[in-house]
Formats: C-alpha cells, sequence, structure tokens
C-alpha cells in the first residue's frame, strides 16, 4: 500500500486513509464513517471538519454507494500488490426495525431473546445507538429496569445496554423525571440486585447526577446514600467503586447531603479503604470526600471515633501526593478548629500528627498546605510547643 498512489478522493480527510464506509454529510463533503461518527458524536463536535460549516443536530450520514464500489473496483485491480478489498459494509440498523423488536420484546417469551438483540445491535456501531434512542429504547429499557415483575436477568441486562447507549444530557434529565422514580427504581435495584446490576445501577447514577438541577440532589434520602457507600465497601469493581466515590464527593456538599451520608456509613468505609488503599488517585478521591463530610460535625465526630481515624490521615500525608496531602490537612484543620476537646488534642500530639505538621513546615511541599499546617499548630501552641512527644529537630520550626 505505501509504494502505491492512492487517488487522493478516496481517502477520509479526517483519517487521510482509505475509506471502508464512506458517507456524506449535509455539505457535501465524504468521509469515513467511523472517523466521522467519532468526530461528531464522541467529540461532541457540530461543524464538518472540511468546510467549518456547522452541521443539524441530528445529522444523517448518507452512505456514498458510488464512491464505495469505485474504491472495491480500485482495491481489486491493485490486489497483485497486497490490496485488500474491502468488504461491504453492513447496512446501519433503521428507526423501523428497532421500533418491531421492541414491540417483539413487549411478549414475556421474547422479552430475554429481544435483549439480546438490542445488546447486539448497540455493540456494533455508534450510529446504532443514536438510532435505538431516537426509536425509543431508552424509555422501553427503563420500563424493563422500573418493573416489579421482570427477572433479574432481564433487567440486568436492560441496565447495562442502557449504560452502553452513553445517553446524551438530554437523555439522562428525562430518565431522572420530575419525581425521580427512575432513581428510585435505580435504588432498588442497589438494595436487591446482583453485583452487576448494582455497579451498572451506580454507573448510570453518576452519569444522571452529573446533570440534575441542585433540588433533585438536595431531595435524595439517607438509604440512598446507604447504597452508594454499600457499593464502596463491597468494592464490586474499580470502575463502579470510582463512580461511588464521584458520586459522594458530587452530592454531599448540597443540602443536608453530608449528614445522610455520614449517617450511611461513609466515613466508617472510607477510612478502611484508605488504609488498605496506595493508588494515588483512589487515595486523593477518598481524602477528598472525607474532607467534605467533615464539614458538618457529624463528619468530624465519626473520624474522632474510628481507632484509625486521625491516624490514617496524617499516614497519608507528604505519602501519596501533594493533592493528599493538602486534603488530608484540610481535614485536620477542621477538626483542630471546630471539634478540639483536650482529648483530641492530646490524641494528635500521641499520634505524631504534631510532629509531622512540623515536619511538613521544614521540606518542600504545596505553599497552601503549608499555611494550613502552621495554622493549626498555633491554634494549639500551649498544647504542643514544650512536649517532648515532638522530636528536637523538628520542634526548632514550630511557628512562634
Amino acid at each position: 500500500m505505501d509504494e502505491i498512489d492512492v487517488p487522493p478522493f478516496f481517502l477520509c480527510p479526517i483519517s487521510l486513509e482509505l475509506m471502508k464506509d464512506p458517507v456524506t454529510v449535509s455539505t457535501g463533503i465524504t468521509y469515513d464513517r467511523e472517523s466521522i461518527e467519532k468526530w461528531l458524536f464522541s467529540g461532541k463536535n457540530n461543524t464538518c471538519p472540511a468546510t467549518k460549516q456547522a452541521l443539524p443536530a441530528d445529522c444523517d450520514l448518507t452512505p456514498n454507494h458510488t464512491l464505495r464500489r469505485l474504491i472495491q473496483s480500485w482495491c481489486t485491480m491493485n490486489a497483485s500488490h497486497g490490496v485488500e478489498r474491502i468488504p461491504t459494509p453492513k447496512p446501519p440498523i433503521s428507526k423501523t426495525q428497532i421500533a418491531k423488536l421492541l414491540n417483539d420484546a413487549k411478549s414475556p417469551h421474547l422479552n430475554a431473546k429481544c435483549l439480546q438483540k438490542l445488546r447486539s445491535i448497540a455493540s456494533e456501531s455508534a450510529a446504532n445507538k443514536r438510532c435505538m434512542q431516537a426509536a425509543g429504547a431508552v424509555e422501553f429499557l427503563a420500563s424493563i429496569v422500573s418493573s416489579t415483575t421482570v427477572e433479574e436477568a432481564s433487567s440486568a441486562d436492560a441496565l447495562s445496554i442502557l449504560y452502553s447507549l452513553q445517553l446524551s444530557g438530554a437523555t439522562l434529565k428525562i430518565l431522572i423525571g420530575k419525581n425521580g422514580e427512575f432513581i428510585k427504581s435505580l435504588l432498588r435495584v442497589m438494595q436487591r440486585g446482583s453485583y452487576e446490576s448494582r455497579a451498572y445501577s451506580i454507573l448510570l447514577l453518576k452519569s444522571m447526577m452529573a446533570g440534575a438541577d441542585p433540588m433533585q440532589m438536595i431531595k435524595l434520602e439517607t438509604e440512598f446514600f446507604v447504597e452508594i457507600v454499600q457499593v464502596l465497601h463491597d468494592q464490586i469493581s474499580q470502575q463502579a467503586s470510582s463512580a461511588a466515590l464521584k458520586l459522594l464527593i458530587q452530592l454531599s456538599p448540597w443540602g443536608r447531603n453530608r449528614i445522610k451520608a455520614v449517617n450511611g456509613g461513609a466515613i466508617s468505609v472510607l477510612i478502611g479503604l484508605l488504609l488498605d488503599s496506595s493508588e494515588r488517585r483512589a487515595c486523593e478521591m477518598m481524602l477528598m470526600a472525607v474532607d467534605i463530610l467533615c464539614g458538618c460535625a457529624e463528619g468530624r465526630a465519626e473520624l474522632l471515633e474510628h481507632a484509625a481515624g486521625l491516624a490514617i490521615v496524617s499516614k497519608k500525608i507528604m505519602r501519596v501526593s501533594q493533592v493528599a496531602t493538602d486534603k488530608a490537612v484540610r481535614i485536620l484543620l477542621s477538626v483542630s478548629k471546630f471539634s478540639a476537646t483536650p482529648a483530641v488534642v492530646q490524641e494528635m500530639l500521641q499520634l505524631g500528627v504534631v510532629a509531622k505538621l512540623c515536619l511538613m513546615l521544614q521540606i518542600d511541599c504545596e505553599n497552601k498546605a503549608k499555611e494550613k499546617a502552621r495554622e493549626i499548630l498555633k491554634l494549639h501552641d500551649r498544647a504542643w510547643r514544650s512536649s517532648s512527644c515532638i522530636p528536637k529537630n523538628l520542634l526548632s520550626s514550630y511557628p512562634s
């Protein structure tokens, strides 16, 4: 192929490679289907790459059969040079075909078979996923998840297909709805479903909450946070755990959600995970979540009640990353400002927290974290400065 001159109009303007499935957009420019779909739908662009003209939101990709046949003929003519003939592409699914499939799926004995077919169709291309959304597949799949009479396997299949569709923000908002019924359905799945169903539920919830309005987030019940925390505790998968952490971080600042998360057992689970985790990004997110939850008295009380609470937060300082150090020091500052009983002040000293803060002032670390460390040390100057628990080489850096 490298030694053959390929006609320039056989090459995709995006990939600059021989087109396998040429399609034409409304500006008259032809691209390879895979490249233009990636540009439009994965990259979320709304212009023609070649002309920079705006393309409609429901941009049609019209197969250029004439060009495709010319390319196939050219491949055949150059077979002796090692050029393989491109196969005739399978045509994308149509809305009519999807609609028929959805109608057939209403029959209980065809339900499982139709779900398998929908999964297969969704896996073939981004175009098929968009077609499924346009044909009403999202509403159908959501109804299966919401039903209390379908089998667990069917509900799990529907959830996995819904997640695979990579739903648009507008569709996710429709799913949330005004009364949050679908969120309640996902909560029910998380309470009673299999590990797989719970994983897909938390992944869908993360996507949905990214577009939720503040009032919808404020209205969430404690049981919602209980299930998020349980997914974290069970460590179903790395992806599910990451989604659960991101949900906690996103939702906790709103209304009384901090308290709901704490009542759901978040602090205890996060500390347990911090004890076992050394992965940088995971530690950063866990400390971020603990920092947010320590913004309420209940969160700080739970942290102090846990035998390893202060110790593990202190241990992560200067051991993970600058971000982790900053979050850990912020947690200690919250405790020092608002929950520092004489017993807590003494415990911080005995655990080596104070010595660690003094060490921070001697080494090269982020200035904001240093300022917070200095503030903590000044807050309890009388109790700590003259203590024999602080090594002499660190005591010299104690702020005046």
